[in-house]
């Protein structure tokens, strides 16, 4: 940390992703959905509406102009109103460090206001979220990485997701993009944006080799999960690595499914929208999600799983019996996901380490300490 009169500005980014240090990221609501950095909250200095009148004005009359005109937008009330809530986190996180977009002058002025308010020196971050991005962006970098990975495979409904979730030594990439990495792997809540997921993987990154394990272990993935995209030239350094095959059954794949895309997100659904609504919803998203796979499918197929997928669900309604969804399920394993994974199999070139079922590979993992 370096002092400058009554500014002081810290740049150990990774120290600040090793500790989870708090963040307040001052910039706008618009600024802050696009991208942050991990453990930031937004409290902005301005919101948008304010921070486009201001960007105006500086095209319009220049930087003095601009800088007027900010602090009668944000003044009396409403500037009392920020500073309070910037002491009231700091109160609660006395470690926090204040950030911009570069580190210029909303942190600065947001610092000020705090010092003067509170008489507590708040640092700000050196160079603002561009510098931490950039930061972020090389630590992505396979040249950069110092990790050796091992990728978990095998069909659909494997349970490779609640395998990797007992591991130390694990990144969780569909975690990560808030996504189940298939077509209907939507969740309620919408995935991170681009640069958000690739800033909250460097940082899982960063901290395993803080960790120094032999091995990461990931899982296989397609180069997008939903929406997110895996930058290039990780996803190459990834697909390069060894393969752990997890063997399961198709009734145990099944089942695993049938918890996790009707019991959990069933429950899931009701608990957001409440009971009626919520189901509804449900229904209405594995119906899309069908639509999404009809050409693969075929129309005969598409037509027959979907027409089972109605009856399971009328079922479930009149007689709260869920039996059928299983039905269901296991077409679309053996129609859709199976052939797919068949053919990633094999073509694969890479080597096979193990395998075995769940409980296998969980213990070959624990006891080669890979």
């Amino acid at each position: 940390m370096t002092e400058n009169s009554n500014n002081e500005f810290y740049d150990d980014f990774k120290k600040i992703v090793l500790e989870d240090i708090p963040l307040i990221d001052v910039r706008s609501p618009k600024e802050y959905k696009n991208g942050s950095i991990p453990n930031a909250v937004n409290l902005p200095l301005m919101n948008n509406e304010e921070r486009h009148k201001v960007g105006l004005c500086y095209s319009e009359k220049g930087h003095d102009a601009a800088v007027e005109l900010g602090h009668k937008l944000v003044s009396g009330k409403l500037k009392e109103k920020r500073i309070e809530k910037w002491a009231k986190f700091i109160e609660k996180n006395p470690t926090s460090i204040l950030f911009c977009a570069r580190g210029g002058l909303r942190s600065e002025i947001s610092q000020k206001w705090i010092y003067n308010h509170t008489n507590k020196k708040v640092p700000r971050l050196k160079g603002g979220f561009k510098a931490f991005r950039n930061y972020f962006i090389e630590n992505i970098k396979p040249e950069n990485i110092d990790l050796d990975f091992i990728t978990l495979s095998g069909y659909t409904g494997s349970g490779k997701t609640i395998l990797l979730n007992k591991l130390n030594n694990s990144i969780d990439l569909e975690g990560i993009a808030n996504h189940r990495g298939s077509g209907f792997g939507n969740y309620i809540d919408p995935q991170p944006s681009p640069v958000n997921f690739e800033n909250n993987l460097s940082a899982e990154i960063i901290k395993m080799q803080n960790k120094e394990y032999k091995n990461v272990i990931i899982e296989d993935e397609s180069r997008h999960i939903g929406r997110i995209f895996i930058r290039k030239s990780l996803f190459e350094y990834l697909s390069k690595s060894p393969i752990l095959l997890l063997e399961v059954s198709l009734k145990k794949r099944v089942n695993n499914i049938f918890e996790e895309y009707v019991i959990h997100s069933q429950k899931k659904h009701i608990d957001y929208f409440g009971k009626k609504e919520g189901l509804n919803k449900w229904y209405q998203f594995i119906k899309n999600s069908f639509d999404n796979v009809k050409k693969r499918l075929g129309g005969v197929k598409y037509k027959n799983l979907t027409l089972t997928l109605k009856k399971a669900y009328d079922l479930q309604i009149r007689k709260n019996d869920f039996e059928l969804h299983k039905d269901w399920i296991k077409g679309l394993l053996e129609n859709y996901y199976d052939p797919l994974y068949d053919h990633h199999l094999n073509n694969l070139k890479r080597k096979i380490l193990f395998k075995g079922n769940f409980n296998e590979v969980l213990y070959y993992l624990k006891k080669s300490k890979v």
